[in-house]
């Protein structure tokens, strides 16, 4: 499916691109809030401060992709693979995140809060200056990602599951 078939598709009400494939195709600044784009292939496509609140892109491919300033909030991330996807500055608060591939995306000043990131790969992701209140993470997981010393200090408090701290973390 091209992009003008998928708006003109979104604009008359659907909301099933299930199993499609967008492949290094430019999206920014769009509204798609609510879409299924469960298992869709977005490799390096531009989907800088693009909509997607609540939109299902479960198991997803995001490798490479540019999600700058977008707003996941609400979304069905889980098994999704965002390897080396651009996400800083993204609205993520609430979104399932478990089980997702994060390893090397840059999630800086990303908001987390709320956000299930239970089981997801976060080597060597970028994660300065995120929120992460209320969000369920794992220590192992945190022990591997990038949080430098402008992350937010997050407790046992902020966080909930088990076995929770950023003490490994380098903060």
């Amino acid at each position: 499916m091209n992009l003008q078939q998928l708006l003109r598709k979104y604009n008359r009400g659907d909301r099933d691109f299930s199993d499609d494939s967008f492949r290094a195709a430019s999206l920014p600044r769009t509204f798609l809030s609510g879409a299924d784009f469960s298992r869709c292939d977005f490799t390096e496509v531009d989907l800088s401060y693009t909509d997607l609140s609540r939109a299902n892109l479960a198991a997803a491919i995001l490798t490479g992709a540019e999600l700058v300033s977008s707003d996941l909030s609400g979304a069905n991330l889980q098994g999704a693979h965002l390897i080396g996807a651009n996400l800083k500055q993204a609205s993520l608060v609430g979104a399932i995140l478990a089980g997702a591939d994060l390893r090397s995306a840059n999630l800086e000043g990303c908001d987390l809060s709320g956000a299930n990131l239970k089981g997801a790969l976060l080597k060597d992701a970028n994660l300065r200056g995120a929120r992460l209140a209320g969000a369920c993470v794992e220590r192992p997981q945190l022990a591997q990602a990038i949080c430098g010393d402008r992350c937010e200090k997050v407790s046992a408090q902020d966080v909930h599951c088990e076995e929770i701290s950023c003490e490994s973390a380098v903060l």
